[in-house]
């Protein structure tokens, strides 16, 4: 699920007395570190040449001895291609360092060195990068020395954006931005839809009903809590009248005819009611009069508000509307999660799918199992086995208060998490990753292990435990670690899941919240695992019906099934959960397991890849019996970097994912209109022609959507809110909606134009309405603001806008526009530099460009964590 390619430039230190480290502290300030792609593709073989520049301007040389540069570097690096006298050491995941060899040339007084490599796979963009620099004394090994001024410079040659030579996905330009917004036709908003996502059924009557501070609300008892969630938020909205209106009401009514989760809402001049059968139906007819209304200004009261009279019936396509967020990689706080939440809540999204541990870290606090959040919630340096905290990952850095690498949430920030969501009608289903990306887990039960046999308690150290320490198997996972797979031949691994597991249950019963199943992750356990642990081949031995340790993935998870089951929950587990490895003529592959279809377990499927030859693995797996959340890479990955861009932040191995891939997607027919691969290749005719399509069986085993938010680039939450936002939006519309006109129309050319159609009427909705509301909504939320398009055509540079609504302004004079800037409103002559920018309704500013007439876009390096 996870690549990355770089070069870095290298930083030197000489050896010094420790007064003279001490200064080198002061003057860290001194080395400046720059990385810059070279070219992809390099020597045809898969790699990337990248180069790190190391500045030193101090008097003190970087000398050939005596220091260790540490950084990470999500690639691999190929050790014999680095240059500059410097040797390389993976230490592991993405951790590296570089020592100087007896040839390296001491440099300082602002001398420089340039070390290259090459990686594997490619890079484009600056969160590609090498990051997290720190340097450490060999005669000082515990005190690191952060390096803070270090950039990243986007490369002057084209081959920067070239991956390999079947790349044809183009590097984004306000030109190709302009193309791609051509189709969009700027609606009058009196024409957009009044509710979102789209409603089964509306119908505009005439007249309106008056909403103001004095509207009476009558709820059935059932629903008295959706009755003060309306009250509040009504009275954040609307001024207090004391005088009341002659039998003015809005109703919230019992109606146990309607559908799970749906509302019926009738609004006429004296009245508005909410019908529902259950409380989540209302919850969703209150979110849906509030996207009624017209956008409103945060902290600006109104006497009144006309709301159109219009009848609307309701329900949700999909019973799972989810959104995956990654807290393991780099930390979220509570406070973050919860307006994630609320954000849910607006648009429908009802399962909050928590990814609480993976390699770099345990973020949820377990009563009995200390060592989880008192080593595995951090990350720091030193790096020896004594540690009490993890290894640097993602460039958190030497220290263990940063606030990404470093955290958890106690007991009670996950029953205030469980009770907010509840509130909102979300259900949260926590991932416990098993058995590969577990290294925070093996290495916390492992420091439990030597504690306890320290204190002479053997027994009570081997309860837990979860690997084989004498395990000699030799193994890289994707984020090439190579001790992060739990052995599933232990007793005490199921003692740990089954510890695990209740005392979760325990916080959800606190937080009086359900809880319907635990994901056990199951994803990208590396070929090799297992392979040299003596207890896993003894086990092996005994059980010849396993065949050999491959045999160990399904025995595994029916070992979890069954212990999810004597709980009375269901398993969940991501698409590998319901594969099984097989050798053939000594080559592994997956296969789909039929031994635990029809058993109510629910997948993620995510290799949706155009070209890796899983493309109907979703659909495979539904019509064989498992429960399926669509969630592919392709469409629903919201990591994913929105464009092909050095500026624009994300990772791009899986696809460049902007709002419209979640937006056009088809869930009972995805070949439809999936016509390139990920690098921008045309299909050929008939690609899909042996691809499985969805039975009756396999139609009614898809029980919805999710977006995915994994964070290795991800430090703290406006990089979170910039990638899920707007592209939430398209998921909220899909997984509620029924299928647009389009998606069921079988010829192209009309189903182009049907699409042209939809799309417009939805980014005018987004520009025009929802953003708006967002801005209204929260005091500040990070959203993406995508850039204008432009063009030159007969002198005049003319700009469009993907969102409709949204401002753009732009300079003349070189500076950069600010929210006093002139507000573009029609082509502008093309006469010097011309700078232009995209505003939100609050004036903030956004994503910038640039343009000249001749085409050169100007852009900056990019100053990394």
């Amino acid at each position: 699920m996870r690549r990355i390619l770089l070069q870095l430039p290298l930083l030197l230190l000489a050896f010094l007395t420790t007064a003279q480290v001490q200064k080198d502290v002061v003057n860290a300030k001194n080395i400046a570190i720059n990385w810059q792609i070279i070219e992809n593709n390099h020597a045809g073989a898969g790699q990337f040449l990248s180069v790190l520049n190391i500045q030193n301007t101090s008097p003190i040389p970087l000398a050939n001895k005596n220091w260790k540069l540490y950084f990470n570097f999500a690639r691999r690096i190929i050790a014999k291609t680095v240059s500059g006298e410097v040797d390389l050491v993976h230490v592991n995941g993405d951790l590296y360092y570089f020592h100087p060899t007896a040839k390296f040339v001491p440099i300082s007084n602002g001398a420089s060195v340039n070390i290259e490599f090459a990686s594997s796979d490619w890079a484009v963009n600056y969160t590609d990068a090498p990051e997290g620099f720190y340097l450490i004394y060999d005669n000082n090994p515990k005190k690191p020395i952060p390096i803070t001024n270090v950039k990243a410079i986007p490369s002057t040659s084209p081959a920067q954006f070239a991956r390999n030579k079947q790349d044809r996905v183009p590097a984004i330009t306000p030109q190709l931005i302009y193309e791609e917004n051509k189709n969009i036709v700027n609606l009058p908003e009196k024409e957009l839809q009044k509710v979102f996502p789209t409603p089964v059924a509306y119908e505009k009557k005439s007249g309106a009903f008056i909403l103001d501070g004095a509207v009476k609300i009558t709820a059935d008892p059932l629903f008295a809590v959706e009755s003060i969630f309306l009250k509040e938020k009504l009275a954040l909205l609307l001024t207090p009248k004391k005088t009341l209106p002659a039998g003015k009401s809005i109703l919230l009514k019992l109606d146990k005819s309607l559908a799970k989760e749906g509302y019926a809402m009738e609004i006429n001049q004296n009245n508005l009611t909410i019908n529902a059968a259950d409380p989540t139906g209302i919850f969703y007819g209150i979110q849906s009069l509030f996207s009624m209304l017209p956008p409103q200004k945060r902290g600006i009261k109104v006497a009144s508000i006309h709301m159109q009279n219009a009848a609307i019936e309701d329900h949700p396509r999909f019973p799972f509307r989810g959104l995956m967020i990654d807290v393991a990689r780099n930390f979220q706080t509570k406070e973050e999660i919860i307006k994630l939440l609320d954000l849910m809540g607006m648009y429908k999204l009802n399962v909050l799918h928590f990814h609480l541990n993976d390699d770099e870290g345990w973020r949820l606090e377990i009563q009995g199992l200390p060592e989880l959040t008192e080593l595995g919630s951090k990350r720091g340096h030193p790096l020896d086995s004594n540690a009490n905290h993890l290894i640097p990952s993602f460039g958190s850095g030497p220290f263990v208060n940063n606030p990404h690498g470093t955290g958890h949430y106690s007991t009670a920030d996950f029953i205030a998490i469980l009770k907010h969501a509840n509130a909102r009608h979300i259900r949260v289903i926590p991932e416990i990753e098993a058995p590969g990306h577990a290294r925070a887990a093996i290495r916390s039960m492992e420091a439990r292990y030597h504690r306890l046999m320290k204190a002479g308690e053997p027994k009570a150290a081997t309860e837990y435990l979860l690997q084989d320490l004498n395990d000699r198997s030799t193994y890289r996972s994707v984020q090439n670690w190579n001790d992060n797979v739990i052995d599933p031949a232990l007793p005490s691994a199921y003692n740990f899941m089954e510890k695990v597991s209740d005392e979760i249950i325990a916080m959800y019963k606190a937080a009086n919240a359900p809880l319907q199943t635990i994901h056990f992750g199951g994803d990208e356990v590396p070929d090799g695992a297992w392979e040299g642990s003596p207890t896993s081949l003894a086990f092996v031995k005994a059980h010849p019906e396993l065949k050999d340790v491959n045999g160990l993935w399904a025995y595994f998870y029916n070992r979890l099934y069954e212990m999810l089951k004597q709980r009375n929950l269901y398993l969940s587990g991501w698409e590998e959960v319901g594969m099984q490895p097989v050798v053939t003529a000594g080559k592994k592959s997956y296969v789909i397991n039929p031994g635990l279809a029809d058993k109510n377990i629910h997948l993620n499927v995510w290799n949706n890849i155009i070209g890796w030859g899983a493309e109907d693995l979703a659909y495979r797996l539904a019509n064989v019996g498992y429960k399926v959340i669509l969630g592919g890479v392709s469409n629903f990955y919201f990591d994913m970097a929105y464009q092909k861009s050095f500026d624009e932040p994300g990772y791009y191995w899986g696809e460049y994912a902007d709002i419209d891939k979640a937006f056009n997607f088809i869930p009972f027919n995805s070949f439809l209109n999936s016509n390139k691969d990920k690098f921008g290749n045309t299909l050929k005719e008939g690609f899909y022609d042996s691809k499985e399509r969805l039975t009756a069986k396999g139609k009614a085993n898809i029980v919805g959507l999710q977006g995915l938010l994994w964070s290795e680039t991800i430090k703290g939450a406006k990089d979170l809110e910039y990638m899920i936002m707007p592209k939430l939006l398209g998921l909220a519309e899909r997984a509620w909606a029924t299928d647009p006109e389009w998606a069921n129309e079988p010829d192209s050319i009309k189903r182009k134009q049907l699409y042209n159609r939809a799309w417009s009427e939805f980014v005018n909705v987004v520009g025009k309405r929802e953003l708006p509301r967002i801005d209204a909504a929260f005091e500040t939320l990070n959203y993406r603001l995508p850039p204008a398009g432009a063009v030159v055509k007969d002198g005049l540079v003319h700009l469009n806008i993907q969102f409709p609504g949204l401002t753009v302004r732009y300079t003349i004079d070189q500076t950069e526009p600010t929210k006093d800037s002139p507000v573009y409103t029609k082509p502008v002559p093309a006469k010097g530099l011309i700078r232009f920018r995209t505003f939100d309704s609050k004036g903030r500013g956004g994503k910038s460009s640039s343009i000249l007439p001749d085409e050169n876009w100007t852009r900056s390096p990019k100053q990394l964590p």
